[in-house]
């Protein structure tokens, strides 16, 4: 397994305009923090998306330990976001999975984004996926969508990986895990191995439903 992300994180990145894709993973992510929000009563204020692919949910809860499942939703949901994808691909769902991707970019794009470049990400996305499902050309649709889906896959592990190396250097500034070491007591690196942990076992699911179809 680590052979092959190794692989798809080489060849993603040789892909020109491949930073572009790659905001794809970080909009997950923080829907997925605005989305555990709304789930417990809370209220989204904004989401940012910035051009380094990092992000920022800037949400309103009551009580403290609403801020458990809400930290935890990022990169649990990331991950699971990119074992989806590759599900419906193991389907031969590929439309599909690019209508969702596309829909939450303009959802996010309508409630929740609020910077200048994360409106204009979304903006720009979601049109260029709009514009592949409507051109219905199968071959586009499967290189594209594969394309979104490897980059999701990769980015969803280096950025559990970048954290839990945070974690170990310097917990105070270890995003998500600060938060839960903040609000449990449960030290910083715990969470991070424990994002690592998930992220690694979903992305192990997502290889294996690939090679049930490979590029077919």
């Amino acid at each position: 397994m680590a052979l092959f992300l190794g692989i798809a994180a080489f060849l993603t990145r040789l892909i020109p305009f491949s930073d572009f894709f790659r905001n794809v993973d970080t909009l997950a992510h923080e829907m997925c923090h605005a989305l555990a929000t709304l789930l417990l009563s809370g209220d989204v204020r904004y989401i940012h998306l910035y051009s380094d692919q990092s992000g920022l949910t800037y949400s309103a809860y009551a009580g403290q330990w609403k801020s458990i499942p809400i930290s935890l939703a990022g990169y649990f949901g990331s991950a699971l976001f990119a074992l989806l994808l590759f599900f419906l691909h193991s389907r031969r769902r590929e439309r599909t999975g690019l209508i969702i991707i596309a829909t939450i970019a303009v959802v996010g794009l309508a409630l929740f984004v609020r910077n200048g470049f994360g409106a204009a990400w979304c903006a720009g996305f979601a049109i260029l996926t709009i514009l592949i499902v409507v051109l219905s050309r199968p071959g586009l649709i499967k290189g594209y969508y594969l394309l979104v889906a490897f980059i999701c896959l990769v980015e969803s592990v280096i950025s559990a990986l970048i954290i839990l190396s945070m974690s170990l250097q310097e917990p105070g500034a270890a995003g998500d895990a600060t938060n839960l070491d903040r609000a449990t007591y449960i030290p910083a690196l715990f969470w991070g191995l424990l994002f690592a942990i998930f992220s690694l076992v979903c992305a192990r699911g997502s290889i294996k439903l690939f090679y049930k179809c490979g590029f077919d």
